[in-house]
């Protein structure tokens, strides 16, 4: 629990540098506003649809007693809100990364310039950059079908889904802000994954943090410039703790 608090401290210290590196984070600030109108733009329409989404994944209880029908289509709409909620989030995170790969790089090396780390590689490259990108959808539309399914549970399904789907969302979103940092330390996508497991509660901690920020109607937007941030410093304590 203590590992797990400290990884949430770190995206504090991110936000932390709002005052210390302003120009640089408020560039930071584009790209997630320019990717966060596209996605809630999407958001709204879902939201709009929502209740003709619910019947029409729901069509097999048109014929049952009306408490049962209202129960089974809030449950069947929570549930397709919270699958589009873990997708914006790894969307929203993947697309900004790529998009303002420039302006997160100057974050990045403006934070470990701070720390006293200058001897750096230059991170990924366009292609891995992508290709991390590519990956972090599959995962998360992965996590978005078993939050879907768990939101299907007769009263436990929302909490259950919510809370699977914070925590597992936390992780992918951990996974990829860490990469840039770990990679520049010379750390392959493997040896990332085993360094990331072996502070588990640490990674997690940071990242379900960052997903909560991201739940904040325009919390993303606010929160990315502090999230690579923080993960910046996250990269570093992980290397150390190597």
């Amino acid at each position: 629990m203590k590992e797990f608090v400290r990884g949430m401290s770190l995206l504090g210290r991110g936000f932390g540098y709002w005052r210390r590196l302003p120009r640089r984070m408020a560039l930071g600030l584009i790209p997630a506003a320019i990717v966060g109108a596209f996605l809630l733009a999407g958001l709204i329409t879902l939201g709009v649809n929502l209740p003709w989404i619910a019947e029409s994944v729901t069509p097999f209880a048109d014929g049952w007693p009306g408490l049962w029908v209202t129960v089974i289509r809030i449950a069947a709409g929570t549930a397709v809100l919270g699958a589009a909620l873990v997708l914006v989030a790894v969307t929203f995170t993947a697309l900004t990364l790529f998009v303002g790969d420039p302006f997160y790089e100057r974050i990045w090396r403006a934070v470990e310039a701070d720390l006293g780390e200058t001897r750096l590689d230059s991170g990924p490259g366009f292609w891995r950059s992508l290709g991390a990108g590519l990956g972090l959808l599959i995962r998360g539309f992965g996590v978005a079908i078993v939050a879907a399914l768990l939101g299907f549970i007769p009263v436990v399904g929302a909490v259950a889904g919510t809370v699977i789907g914070v925590l597992l969302t936390g992780w992918l979103l951990a996974n990829e802000l860490a990469g840039r940092g770990l990679s520049a330390r010379g750390l392959s996508s493997a040896e990332q994954r085993v360094l990331l497991r072996r502070h588990r509660g640490l990674t997690l901690g940071f990242g379900v943090a960052t997903q909560l920020c991201f739940l904040i109607p325009l919390g993303a937007v606010a929160t990315m410039p502090a999230a690579v941030a923080g993960s910046t410093l996250l990269a570093r304590e992980l290397r150390e703790a190597a």
